[in-house]
């Protein structure tokens, strides 16, 4: 039971599902302080940098096993781990003056995205039907 256990609850998969949990809630955050600072002169809309390092780190070959306690990890599992989600100011070139670039429709819209890929996420991440199917409690 505990292999199982191993396998489907603490692999990859779940640390990517763990990982974009966070970075909705950064979104989350990033797209908030965006919406309350709509008409501050001069503010900068923030968003948060993570899905493109994160498919890079999916895209490594490399597998390895740590022997020893001062070895680096390099498998994919690894890579994954240690990709964060990233507060970002995006440069933005139709811009240059600086002026307050938010736009309340596009924040809005990306709000509602950003909840509905997060409430996916915690029932993925939740696997309590899964779980009880395993124990035979279903």
């Amino acid at each position: 039971m505990e292999k199982i256990n191993e396998h489907i609850f603490r692999g990859t998969k779940r640390y990517m599902v763990n990982k974009s949990l966070d970075a909705g809630m950064l979104r989350s955050k990033a797209i908030a302080q965006n919406i309350a600072n709509v008409d501050v002169e001069g503010y900068q809309r923030k968003e948060v940098k993570f899905e493109e390092e994160l498919r890079k780190a999916m895209k490594i070959k490399t597998e390895g096993a740590v022997t020893h306690d001062k070895h680096i990890e390099i498998s994919k599992e690894a890579k994954i781990k240690r990709v964060k989600p990233e507060l970002v100011q995006p440069y933005d070139p139709s811009n240059p003056s600086g002026q307050n670039n938010v736009d309340i429709d596009i924040e809005n819209a990306k709000m509602a995205e950003n909840q509905i890929l997060y409430n996916y996420g915690i029932k993925f991440a939740g696997f309590t039907k899964l779980k009880a199917a395993i124990q035979g409690k279903m």
